[in-house]
């Protein structure tokens, strides 16, 4: 019997500032929404069903309730990639909700079971990997499509397949309409694209520029009382950890609750006592006090953010949502949407 592809990283998508145009590539492309959830690699085999995170981390103790639909929609042999979503409001007006998303991620086993019922997820398939003893990895997208539609007429809710267009004007419609029900964009895929693990081969507009970064630690608030900034970090190319900038915008009653919600993750001694570290004094505020409280870098967080100065944000970031689907180690440098080199003096011409 062929191995399923399984564990696998999702093929991912380089962010481009426009809905690109089809001939663009030279296979064609087609558009699809992007779903503002969980990406998550679905195999079923044997009567089971396992579902994989992005980083890898298994999600599906989380979802019973998914587990169960996606048991009775999908084949008995596959492996499927999608996102897991939360849909909330009354039918005409609902839209994803990525605030009950997040909380599904929860280590009590009765409270895992308590928010399946109260808020239960859906499953978006947008991609087919592996359908009975076919690896499909290597087949281009718009065969692997085909397959997908053909073993989703039977789909009900909460498994759900996603549209796809080659209008682009009707993509560039959705990447301003669908906004409005919580997407997060459009993503653009070459129709003669095999599948390829970790790779950016796929093209993606989303609203604004953001990033998963690694919570290192925080500063006390000049007041005393709570956290001041969070300090961010992503792993470079030799794996290590790098400050590369902070969150400072939070209320007075904010400030006080992160203190409680990051104490698990402060680094202590021996005796018990926070360890400190230091971050680089600036030339402009010598005299600032640089210290911080560590933390270990296991809590990610997605934050928003304008431009990049060589390997730091150029200013202070915004704090957008926790992201407990993600491993810290997965948060790299290669994540960041940079633009385009282009000459100064062009510029200054």
């Amino acid at each position: 019997m062929t191995d399923l592809p399984f564990p696998i990283q999702p093929m991912l998508a380089k962010a481009v500032s426009a809905v690109p145009e089809p001939d663009s590539d030279p296979g064609g492309l087609v558009y699809e929404p992007k779903w503002d959830g969980f990406r998550a690699i679905v195999r079923i085999e044997d009567g089971t069903c396992e579902i994989g995170s992005r980083g890898s981390k298994m999600l599906t103790r989380y979802f019973p309730e998914l587990v169960e639909a996606l048991l009775e929609n999908l084949p008995g042999r596959c492996v499927v990639d999608g996102e897991i979503v939360v849909r909330r409001g009354e039918p005409g007006a609902e839209r994803l909700d990525w605030d009950a998303l997040s909380q599904r991620i929860h280590p009590a086993e009765s409270r895992v079971r308590l928010l399946a019922g109260q808020t239960p997820s859906s499953f978006v398939a947008f991609d087919l990997l592996a359908l009975g003893e076919d690896d499909l990895t290597a087949v281009p997208f718009g065969e692997r499509r085909g397959a997908l539609e053909s073993i989703a007429t039977s789909f009900s809710a909460p498994v759900h397949l996603s549209q796809v267009t080659r209008d682009v004007d009707l993509a560039r419609r959705w990447l301003v309409e669908f906004e409005g029900a919580g997407l997060d964009g459009v993503v653009a895929k070459p129709l003669a694209a095999a599948y390829e693990p970790n790779k950016r081969r796929m093209l993606k507009v989303k609203h604004h520029r953001s990033a998963d970064t690694v919570v290192l630690g925080y500063r006390v608030h000049k007041s005393g009382q709570g956290v001041g900034s969070l300090l961010l970090g992503l792993y470079g190319d030799d794996g290590e950890l790098r400050n590369v900038g902070g969150i400072s915008a939070f209320s007075d009653k904010r400030r006080l609750e992160l203190v409680e919600e990051l104490d698990t993750d402060v680094m202590r001694n021996d005796d018990g006592e926070a360890v400190l570290g230091e971050t680089e004094r600036s030339r402009f505020a010598s005299a600032r006090d640089v210290s911080y409280i560590r933390l270990h870098p296991r809590r990610v967080v997605e934050v928003r953010y304008d431009q990049m100065e060589g390997d730091r944000f150029r200013h202070t970031v915004q704090f957008e949502r926790w992201r407990p689907d993600r491993e810290a180690r997965s948060c790299t440098f290669e994540q960041l949407d940079l633009p385009a080199a282009y000459d100064l003096s062009r510029v200054l011409a």
